[in-house]
């Protein structure tokens, strides 16, 4: 427990809230510092989040086909379905981390 809290300090330093917060009426918030020392890491960053959005959809086509074309059993084909529901959440969660970051340029 000691860890994790001094892992939220750290994301949040001089600040004692939690970087991932209830918001009434909105879910979970996750509020994120990052500094950047110049806008070349800026595009580094949204390259490794787009190369991730790639493979994660590349996963979801992946599975997606191997479903569609009846391979494995029964158990087999609904594992598959649950990691490409998976594979779809990371997918989305990636992109909306794309376009907050264009918001906040």
């Amino acid at each position: 427990m000691e860890a994790s809290r001094a892992a939220r300090d750290a994301a949040a330093p001089g600040r004692g809230d939690s970087p991932l917060t209830d918001v009434s009426g909105r879910g979970r918030v996750l509020r994120l510092e990052l500094p950047f020392e110049s806008e070349d890491e800026v595009t580094a960053l949204e390259g490794a989040l787009l190369a991730a959005r790639a493979s994660e959809l590349s996963q979801i086509r992946r599975r997606g086909a191997r479903h569609g074309f009846g391979y494995g059993s029964d158990s087999a084909r609904e594992s598959m379905t649950h990691e490409v529901d998976e594979a779809q959440r990371r997918w989305e969660m990636l992109d909306r981390l794309l376009r907050a970051i264009k918001e906040a340029e």
